[in-house]
């Protein structure tokens, strides 16, 4: 049995005309709280003492400090990142409203920073992605924010100015019935965090993905028709980042950055002429489908806007399973192809990989290490299937009595193949993928094949900045130290990056070791059994250290 896809896409009406924000008669302070994300393949936590003592967390939540750039102005607002710095009771204190917002994986570090707040009695508020998919999940805080930012978030913040921080006798929910456009968006408060502490900055130019993946949640969380801010609004974010502090690199957060091509074709001119008045400071990334590769004209843009890295939804080689999860969309050229020709533009091709599917047989951990080596492909989240709620894998696998709620297990989808298969597969599948040698080959086939095709940024200020050579001075210390001398598998580092040195190469060096000291580190822990196998939901064990249940709503 297959669930129709198109019974459960988002089909919120957005406001018409210019939206005018609520406007409030009290004072109130919001404190802003985004939770730690628990440790995973995409967090890159083993990176970041390579980079110094400012870098801590992976990339800005961009949606809490989307929200807090909507609370009214009057407001005091104090936004807390959790994977940066814990929030301390003089934060809780401080406050009136509580609010916080997250994923899936993060729901027991959501219910902790919950259950902080009742105790120091503070109103609480959740949104976001898994609170909108799944309310049930979050049955002890106050209120719960179910939906985009629109007319759900106008009416809780006047909650807010008329109750302050009493607590309502019973959960409240409030629920977008119509979004605000994406053009009327406020720009993230970039001024509420330090951009320093992250990996990478990141801009959202759309939401919403035309495809129908049985595995994803987007379409019904955000809809196949692409919403859209206007390309002066993301310049204007890039300016207000850059304002904050350099992060080297900016990650386009978009579902799919190339749902809507005409809009993406109108924004890269106006990227273009950003990056030559501003001397090329960042390089660009986002995440796109394989089709991308049959754009030239788009991709000749993007080249020239410096964007360096796509990542692009593989999951498979296998034609037939690729038919089976929905995502034909891979199959309109030869994969290889594409990303020869995305390499060929210079940008390195990033890979979702996921093993678990119905079709996998026994010799799929071996067809996929065939296709990394064929690709060259360095970097791969080599994922185990996990069924989100509210997807159309999620409906299938509960008609046909799949679905395993044992939180022990790595995964909550009951495998055609066997469980422990499965599982060892994937476990043998990471860990060759990131042995040092292999990993390196990779890397040094990118730095022949692909980085030269990259336009040559000029050395502008923006660039050679002291604090820009600092903190690359800093970062090849560490560099040279941890990897070059303590780590084992030194070896392997000088073999590569002696010659490249040697050449003046220096930021490549730099960037190649950054991942590749995450990903063999995380590898080794999956082949220990210390990481999740599925990277997507926490195994029991990983629940957040330290909680303390409150007292029950008085």
């Amino acid at each position: 049995m297959v669930a129709d896809p198109k019974a459960f896409e988002q089909t919120v009406p957005e406001m018409t005309g210019e939206h005018t924000p609520y406007s409030p008669r009290n004072h109130r302070r919001i404190l802003c709280v985004f939770p730690r994300y628990s440790r995973s393949f995409g967090t890159f936590h083993h990176a970041y003492s390579l980079m110094g003592r400012d870098v801590r967390a992976f990339m800005p939540p961009q949606g809490i400090l989307l929200v807090a750039a909507y609370m009214p102005a009057s407001w005091e607002v104090r936004l807390v990142d959790e994977n940066v710095t814990p929030a301390t009771e003089a934060d809780y204190r401080w406050a009136d409203v509580v609010i916080t917002s997250g994923m899936h994986i993060q729901r027991p570090q959501i219910n902790q920073i919950n259950e902080i707040a009742h105790r120091l009695g503070k109103l609480t508020v959740v949104g976001g992605p898994s609170v909108s998919g799944c309310p049930e999940y979050y049955p002890d805080f106050d209120i719960l924010h179910l939906g985009e930012l629109g007319d759900a978030t106008d009416r809780m913040i006047e909650y807010f100015d008329l109750h302050g921080s009493t607590r309502p006798p019973a959960q409240l929910r409030f629920e977008t019935l119509e979004r605000l456009p994406l053009s009327q968006f406020p720009v993230p408060a970039y001024n509420l965090v330090n951009v320093r502490n992250y990996f990478l900055g990141s801009v959202q130019f759309s939401s919403g993905c035309p495809f129908r993946c049985e595995f994803c949640d987007i379409p019904e969380l955000y809809g196949r028709n692409p919403r859209l801010k206007t390309p002066e609004q993301i310049l204007q974010e890039l300016d207000t980042m850059l304002a904050s502090g350099n992060p080297g690199a900016v990650y386009f957060v978009d579902d799919n950055f190339i749902g809507n091509r005409r809009a993406v074709t109108e924004l890269l001119p106006h990227l273009i002429d950003w990056q030559k008045r501003n001397g090329y400071p960042i390089q660009f990334a986002c995440e796109a489908t394989l089709n991308i590769a049959q754009s030239p004209k788009l991709l000749e843009m993007m080249r020239e806007a410096y964007f360096c890295t796509v990542f692009c939804g593989i999951e498979t080689p296998e034609p037939d399973a690729l038919h089976a999860i929905s995502k034909d969309q891979n199959l309109s050229m030869p994969i290889l192809e594409a990303i020869k020709t995305l390499n060929r533009y210079g940008m390195e091709v990033v890979s979702g990989i996921i093993i678990g599917l119905d079709t996998d047989t026994p010799q799929t951990g071996d067809r996929i290490l065939d296709f990394i080596r064929a690709s060259q492909i360095p970097t791969l989240t080599i994922n185990l299937l996990h069924a989100l709620p509210r997807t159309p894998l999620w409906r299938r696998l509960e008609a046909e009595g799949r679905l395993n709620y044992d939180e022990n297990r790595e995964s909550n989808v009951e495998f055609l193949m066997p469980y422990e298969e499965v599982v060892e597969m994937w476990r043998r599948t990471i860990t060759t993928a990131y042995e040092p040698e292999f990993l390196y080959q990779r890397f040094d086939y990118q730095c022949q094949n692909t980085f030269p095709n990259r336009i040559k940024p000029p050395n502008s200020p923006a660039r050679v900045s002291r604090e820009n050579v600092n903190k690359g001075l800093r970062a090849l210390r560490n560099i040279i130290w941890q990897v070059g001398v303590l780590s084992d598998y030194r070896r392997t580092f000088w073999k590569y990056n002696w010659p490249r040195l040697k050449a003046g190469k220096i930021e490549s060096v730099i960037s190649t070791s950054l991942v590749s000291h995450h990903l063999i580190k995380f590898a080794q822990e999956c082949g220990r059994g210390d990481e999740a196998a599925a990277f997507y939901a926490q195994r029991v064990e990983q629940k957040p250290e330290g909680l303390q249940l409150v007292s029950p709503r008085s």
